[in-house]
């Protein structure tokens, strides 16, 4: 028999992956705001759960992106360069407020509404962004922007280990503008791939802290392939301008409610 509230998760992850397979946004800008408003999971649980949903989930779509030829493993790497050990270094520091503690669960609320309300405001500026990098910054030589790539691991790594947020608009936009030339598939598979060791080793990590919830995660991973699938399929049907200015309101208003 199924219990009312295993249904509600799984409902709850056809949804967020739904809106994934629509909008591109990672799912951690969905997924942990609904756990904590929605269902009163504890902020530490929701992010630690929702990282091993991501990896579960994203692990398909490197697979895809791989067999297309769609991932520079270069670019992969020095990410992973900068978020594996920056991820570590901050469970260790969640680990001695202790993560389930009152400073823990502050810190990760504030982190998580400032992570969505600046995924928000790339969604909406984005073209504005990348206008003003190209004119005022310009392309980078190599040597600057591979040191930028694995600075960039580094903050995406912080981002994600606390609030399980960062690794989707804002990843895959500080990559555009480190390298402009890279096709746009490229860039997409690559932030995709290089989320599943950065969500995968904060994941374990967290599961290590004791702030997983195994019977949530199955239930949410039940309806989150059929979600993915369709919302790829619809993508195409619904203008890329409305989805993301309505995806980016929710998430302003999302972030509002955390801080109040």
């Amino acid at each position: 028999m199924i219990h009312s509230a295993d249904l509600l998760y799984a409902v709850s992850g056809f949804c967020v992956s739904l809106l994934v397979g629509m909008t591109g946004v990672g799912g951690g800008s969905l997924m942990t705001p609904l756990l904590i408003l929605l269902f009163g999971v504890h902020p530490a649980t929701a992010v630690g759960t929702d990282l091993l949903y991501a990896a579960a989930t994203k692990s398909g779509g490197t697979l895809v992106h791989g067999l297309n030829r769609n991932v520079d493993w270069r670019i992969v790497g020095r990410l992973a360069a900068g978020s594996v050990p920056m991820t570590a270094l901050t469970l260790l520091a969640l680990s001695a407020f202790g993560i389930y503690s009152g400073a823990a669960r502050g810190l990760i609320t504030a982190v998580l509404s400032g992570a969505l309300a600046a995924t928000a405001a790339v969604l909406i500026f984005r073209k504005s962004i990348l206008a003003f990098f190209a004119t005022h910054v310009g392309e980078l030589n190599p040597r600057r922007t591979a040191l930028l790539t694995v600075l960039l691991g580094a903050v995406l790594g912080l981002l994600v280990s606390i609030s399980s947020v960062g690794a989707g608009a804002l990843g895959v936009t500080a990559i555009i503008l480190l390298y402009p030339r890279l096709p746009t598939a490229r860039i997409v598979g690559s932030d995709i791939a290089h989320a599943v060791p950065l969500t995968l080793v904060a994941g374990i990590g967290h599961w290590m802290l004791g702030s997983i919830d195994w019977h949530l995660l199955g239930a949410l991973l039940t309806g989150s392939l059929p979600g993915i699938v369709i919302g790829s399929y619809v993508s195409v049907r619904v203008p890329d301008a409305v989805l993301r200015f309505t995806l980016a309101t929710t998430l302003l208003l999302v972030a509002g409610r955390l801080v109040l």
